[in-house]
């Protein structure tokens, strides 16, 4: 007799699978902020799904690969005169990125399809185990629409800033979404709590998601190595270049000045927030949530200071980006303790 998705059998393996699928994405997320840091994301100026899983087998093929490369604004304006072995670099981190994208949907189908075959998938997690590789299709998509960016008739050097993000965010989406499947699949072990308390742990998991999906603007337009002072920015309060008038509103999305100051504002308030929360609920079932939710939130706002009075080096950068998404999913644990119907005040 098969079992349902809601017995301790099934439900251990979807969890162990949601866990190796989380590691892969996280893995993707580190892969892929590597590769925007070292300027790599346009060295495949193709988008093949099955074909393009094997890398170049011969030195043909890598001069064929190289001359595609060299048709780029990026090579014509950044890269000019780089060697082979130089674009090789590059080369390779761009398609390990897209290497760890494919083997995730690859685990991702496989697993589906084992699990629908064992009948575990009743309840409605079939459609949403659907739903999360669906995502994962989009996700696909939205990277090759970013990397078109920067290719063909275009004078940018780099991916366009705004699409950054929505790949970088839509991959944080999907973290979340199988963060939340694997603790909806485990014991539930929420609890009756305020109605506030509820209210802030929504809060603090869409501040986070804002002001992460921020810093991947930051990212995209290297801001993070353009205003290296701290608490002032080039000695200012704010920025006299907050606005750019050849920018308008989409200093917003890609204005330097505009996207760190908004990055560091975001901060300073998630983390009050976050401050405030563990103060508040210091006693009762939701001290340890708030106040480890705080703890790391404070130690990205200090990590994230270091990394900016550096320049933002690849191995700071990359930390801290690794370590906002653990604040991310720390978020989603929070928000998700408190997601039962909450007691009176």
């Amino acid at each position: 007799m098969a079992e349902s998705a809601t017995s301790s059998g099934a439900a251990r393996w979807i969890r162990l699978w949601l866990v190796l699928l989380g590691l892969m994405v996280y893995g993707t997320i580190l892969v892929g902020g590597a590769t925007r840091l070292t300027d790599s994301g346009l060295s495949i100026t193709e988008w093949r799904p099955v074909a393009g899983s094997l890398p170049p087998l011969n030195d043909a093929d890598w001069q064929s690969e190289f001359d595609k490369y060299r048709q780029t604004t990026q090579y014509q304006l950044m890269n000019k005169g780089m060697s082979l072995a130089e674009f090789q670099f590059i080369y390779w981190w761009e398609w390990g990125h897209r290497q760890l994208g494919r083997l995730i949907g690859l685990v991702a189908v496989l697993g589906f399809a084992v699990f629908a075959w064992k009948r575990w998938l009743g309840g409605g997690l079939g459609w949403k185990l659907a739903g999360l590789i669906a995502l994962g299709g989009l996700q696909g998509a939205i990277g090759w629409w970013m990397v078109a960016s920067g290719i063909g008739e275009t004078d940018r050097v780099s991916v366009a800033s705004y699409r950054l993000m929505t790949h970088f965010s839509l991959a944080l989406l999907i973290l979340c979404l199988i963060a939340w499947l694997w603790l909806d699949l485990g014991r539930d072990g929420r609890g009756e709590v305020p109605a506030g308390a509820r209210r802030t742990g929504q809060v603090l998991l869409a501040l986070v998601f804002v002001q992460m999906a921020a810093g991947a603007l930051v990212a995209g337009l290297d801001a993070g190595r353009t205003y290296t002072d701290w608490p002032l920015m080039a000695g200012e309060l704010v920025p006299s270049h907050y606005i750019q008038a050849d920018l308008g509103l989409r200093s917003f999305i890609e204005g330097r000045a505009a996207t760190q100051f908004n990055h560091r504002l975001l901060a300073y308030i998630l983390w009050g927030l976050s401050l405030w929360a563990a103060w508040r609920y210091r006693a009762g079932p939701m001290a340890r949530p708030f106040a480890l939710l705080a703890a790391l939130v404070t130690a990205q706002a200090l990590w994230g200071i270091l990394t900016l009075l550096n320049a933002a080096p690849l191995p700071l950068a990359l930390a801290h980006q690794g370590l906002g998404v653990i604040v991310t999913l720390t978020a989603v644990w929070t928000a998700w303790r408190v997601s039962r119907q909450p007691v009176p005040a």
